[in-house]
């Protein structure tokens, strides 16, 4: 059903701090800002990819997901009708706005809102890094994955699998119990852990295509004194070389580079492991608090 991460939204009273984060230390693009003042990046032709809503609260706004067309999307519409969730077609300013050819959207059971598009193109200029020479992986992957807090991991995967159709790339338990999903050739598109009466989002992950730009961020990153939630490292399960900075909104970039890929074309068979990484992703002396976190119900 779902193709790929086409977009994300977020709020944050320091919105206008990404128009330096993005592309002095991410590389990414800045592109034209959104009709409230939204700060929007780009990482590839698509008009923009990364949207920041200038808002009292740092939080997840919503999630963009494209489908494949006209026909994918009434289907989808209408799997999720038949699964009790109520869909809202966006009108033509919506899917302007999101520069999609259409749009709908859904609020899912723990509260994060979904949005349902096609027809996504490029933008008017060919994509121009922030820092030269950065390249980022986007294609059929789309923009990256996101990982979510959910307050009930079951619901979260009958939900995500057996309504929205992805598929289970593995899981990790190490203290924590994750789970990793895919939709398209990248290994994960989507992860979600379980905390109680909790609902968030701990980072969005980027993949550029040198490994070396992952060095020369977290230079950036150590000079100027950016908060890093983890250490450069090699993921277990993906194979992600990366490191984890605080953006300035609360939650993580996930900075990485030489991700896994899934043959989507054969059958998967779903791993298991009890550890995170290969080595590295050390966490600082003082452990970050999750920075988009909130009860469900003041969601």
């Amino acid at each position: 059903m779902i193709r790929s991460l086409a977009y994300i939204g977020f709020t944050s009273p320091r919105a206008q701090e990404w128009t330096a984060f993005g592309p002095d230390i991410l590389g990414l693009e800045l592109a034209a800002e959104g009709a409230d003042g939204a700060v929007r990046l780009r990482n590839d032709d698509a008009a923009w990819r990364i949207a920041i809503h200038p808002a009292e609260r740092d939080d997840l706004a919503y999630l963009g997901w494209e489908v494949d067309g006209p026909q994918a999307l009434a289907a989808a519409t209408a799997t999720l009708q038949a699964g009790g969730i109520d869909v809202h077609p966006g009108d033509e300013a919506l899917a302007a706005d999101r520069a999609v050819d259409a749009v709908a959207w859904f609020v899912d059971p723990f509260g994060l809102r979904h949005e349902l598009t096609h027809g996504r193109g490029a933008g008017a200029q060919p994509f121009t890094p922030g820092r030269p020479g950065v390249s980022f992986v986007t294609g059929a992957g789309g923009l990256g994955h996101a990982v979510l807090f959910v307050p009930d991991r079951e619901a979260a995967s009958r939900f995500f699998v057996d309504v929205l159709g992805f598929e289970v790339s593995d899981d990790v338990e190490m203290g924590v119990s994750i789970r990793f999903l895919h939709c398209n050739p990248r290994h994960h598109t989507l992860a979600f852990t379980e905390v109680p009466d909790m609902v968030g989002v701990h980072h969005l992950m980027l993949e550029v295509a040198d490994p070396d730009d992952v060095g020369r961020a977290y230079d950036l990153v150590r000079a100027q004194d950016l908060p890093v939630a983890m250490s450069l490292g090699r993921h277990v399960n993906d194979d992600m070389f990366s490191f984890y900075v605080r953006s300035p909104s609360g939650f993580e970039i996930e900075y990485g580079a030489g991700g896994r890929l899934i043959d989507t074309t054969e059958p998967w068979t779903a791993g298991h492991y009890d550890a995170g990484s290969h080595w590295g992703h050390t966490p600082p002396g003082k452990r970050l608090r999750p920075g988009i976190l909130h009860p469900v119900s003041a969601g």
